[in-house]
C-alpha cells in the first residue's frame, strides 16, 4: 500500500511491478501457509489452538466449512481482515484439495492486489494534487499554533512577574 501511494505521489515506481509483487507475495504466502497446513496443521492446531481460542470444536467447524464452501472462503477471505491471516492454514488443515485452492487462492491473490495497488496509487496521485493546499493549509495550522502559544506565554509571564513583585518587593539583592 505504502508503495503504491509512493508510486501515486512520485511516478518513481511503476504501479504494475507493485501489482505484480503483491499478487506474487499473497499467492506464494498462502500457498505456504497452506503446505503448513497439510504438513502439520492438524497437530499443531490441536498442541498451541486453546492459545488463540481454535479448539476440536472450531477445527471440525473449519473442515466442514472448507469441505462445502472453501473456495469461496479462500477468495474472499482474502478481503476480511482476521480470515485473510488463517485462511490459507485452515484449509491446508482442512484437507482442502491444492488445485481448488489454488484457483481460489490466485483469483483472490490477484483482484486484493489489484484494489490495493490501484486505491493507493490513486490516493498518492490525489495527494500529489493537493500537496499545495496541504502546505498551506498546514502552514497555516502552524502560523495559528505560534500565535497561540505567543499570546499564552506572555498572559502567563505577565501573571507570573505580577506575583514575583508581590513576594519581591524592591531589587533582588
Amino acid at each position: 500500500m505504502l508503495a503504491s501511494i509512493y508510486a501515486g505521489d512520485t511516478h518513481r515506481l511503476s504501479p504494475w511491478l507493485i501489482f505484480v509483487a503483491a499478487a506474487c507475495g499473497a499467492v506464494v504466502g498462502d500457498n505456504i501457509g497452506f503446505w503448513v497446513g497439510v504438513k502439520g496443521g492438524y497437530r499443531l492446531a490441536r498442541r498451541y489452538g486453546p492459545k488463540v481460542r481454535l479448539d476440536e470444536r472450531k477445527l471440525k467447524v473449519a473442515r466442514y466449512l472448507f469441505d462445502r464452501q472453501g473456495a469461496k472462503l479462500v477468495f474472499f477471505g482474502r478481503f476480511v481482515s482476521v480470515l485473510r491471516t488463517y485462511a490459507a492454514f485452515l484449509a491446508g488443515t482442512s484437507r482442502m484439495r491444492w488445485r481448488r485452492f489454488l484457483v481460489a487462492n490466485a483469483a483472490g491473490g490477484i483482484l486484493w492486489a489489484a484494489i490495493y495497488t490501484s486505491a493507493g496509487y490513486l490516493a498518492g496521485h490525489t495527494l500529489e494534487r493537493l500537496s499545495l493546499t496541504i502546505d498551506l493549509v498546514l502552514g497555516g495550522a502552524a502560523v495559528l499554533v505560534i500565535i497561540v502559544v505567543v499570546v499564552l506565554l506572555r498572559r502567563r509571564m505577565a501573571e507570573l512577574t505580577k506575583r514575583a513583585e508581590d513576594a519581591y518587593r524592591g531589587p533582588l539583592t
